[in-house]
């Protein structure tokens, strides 16, 4: 059973509910000549807990799921302990040496096959040649373990290729939280080899001091590409973190349009509306349909949060805008006529906010009229953003809130 066709796979418990996903395989090595023997699963549970599922709990792998034999989990976060390694994690792409050919080639897939007493072991490896030739694969061998030199040690030339192959339908915040278990080199390396688009969407999901050493390793006209990518709240919040000189580098290196407003963000004061907004919600004018706003709200890329209400202005619209009018939430336009103009439909009860208005008011005045998000607009009534309620949880949790928890009673133990 080749292990890289189980990443992704539902782990279920004896009572059909869903516990978690499977994200690697954990082995223990042995000796060199002896392949190592498999111990377990790593599962990723809600809430992105990585925990170890025994081998011995497992009753069965099916195409699309895996079944435990007991609902009792061991809820400790998953810690990989001295003499082990993780298959995917470490042995894809590995470059190794092809039996007593000398030729070189990289890991493409490990299996996992069980004796009869019942205990699992990495038997053998698929591992494609490398020809030297960039148009040309090379062959693809399937190999016992012991053919196959350079699986154990240190991975001087792990490449990527097959372990981004396995994570590429992961979502953006699981992706993360894979990166956040991988070596320093390991992590920047796969990092590096994600496209603009999706590094950016992984970057808003890791701790700060991640995204920090991951934009730090990228040559710099790389990182502003991937500024670019982010959206400017999320830019400004990573790039707030640098020292004043890096900021000045990679602002000048963005498309005068992308830095603009992540420079308007940077100049508010950190905890206040202005330091927390998206400086790019859904702004309309008012003569602007009601079909109009919902094709807009329809948008694929927008997150729930800013799909959630239009604001209306008027021009120009992108921010800051024009005079601000007030918003329109997305039910309000499901019971409108689609040829309503939104200037006959804006709700303006509801007074924005000021730049400078703190986190404890913004949070207060939220909860009390049940928002999703509220307008930010300046001294000229300008709408120069909005605070929507993931930018208020983001900075009201705990700075390290997407660090792994580590603190939970132990019920099974690891192996």
């Amino acid at each position: 059973m080749y292990v890289a066709r189980l990443a992704g796979l539902a782990v279920f418990d004896p009572n059909g509910d869903q516990v978690g996903r499977v994200r690697d395989a954990v082995a223990r090595v042995r000796s060199s000549s002896v392949p190592p023997r498999v111990v377990g699963l790593v599962a990723e549970m809600p809430l992105r807990r990585r925990i170890f599922l025994p081998i011995n709990r497992i009753t069965a792998i099916e195409p699309d799921s895996v079944v435990l034999s007991t609902g009792t989990l061991n809820l400790r976060r998953f810690e990989k302990r001295t003499g082990e390694l993780l298959v995917l994690s470490e042995l894809l792409d590995r470059r190794v040496v092809i039996g007593d050919t000398g030729r070189s080639g990289t890991v493409v897939d490990v299996a996992m096959e069980a004796d009869r007493a019942g205990e699992w072991s990495l038997t053998r490896v698929a591992v494609r040649e490398v020809t030297g030739r960039l148009a040309r694969r090379g062959h693809l061998h399937q190999l016992e373990w012991a053919e196959v030199t350079g699986l154990i040690g240190v991975a001087d030339q792990q490449g990527t290729a097959n372990l981004l192959a396995v994570l590429d339908n992961m979502r953006p915040a699981d992706l993360a939280n894979v990166l956040q278990d991988l070596s320093d080199s390991r992590r920047n390396e796969v990092a590096a080899a994600l496209d603009d688009e999706r590094l950016a969407d992984v970057l808003e999901e890791l701790p700060e001091h991640d995204q920090v050493e991951i934009i730090a390793a990228l040559n710099p006209e790389r990182a502003a590409d991937v500024l670019e990518e982010m959206d400017p709240d999320d830019a400004a919040d990573l790039l707030a973190e640098l020292p004043k000189p890096d900021q000045d580098v990679l602002l000048d290196l963005m498309q005068p349009d992308e830095a603009d407003p992540v420079r308007r963000l940077l100049d508010y004061s950190p905890g206040t509306a202005g330091g927390v907004m998206t400086s790019e919600p859904i702004v309309l004018p008012p003569d602007a349909t009601v079909a109009e706003a919902l094709a807009r709200v329809r948008e694929p890329q927008l997150s729930p949060a800013v799909a959630a209400q239009v604001f209306v202005a008027r021009a120009p619209m992108a921010t800051p805008t024009g005079r601000y009018l007030g918003m329109v939430h997305f039910q309000r336009l499901l019971r409108e006529p689609p040829a309503e103009l939104l200037g006959g439909v804006v709700d303006n009860d509801i007074d924005p906010l000021d730049p400078d208005t703190p986190l404890p008011e913004i949070t207060r005045r939220m909860a009390t009229y049940n928002l999703i998000a509220i307008a930010v607009v300046d001294n000229n009534d300008r709408l120069v953003g909005a605070v929507t309620v993931d930018d208020v949880l983001d900075h009201l949790l705990p700075t390290d809130w997407r660090d792994r928890d580590q603190d939970v009673p132990l019920r099974i133990g690891h192996g």
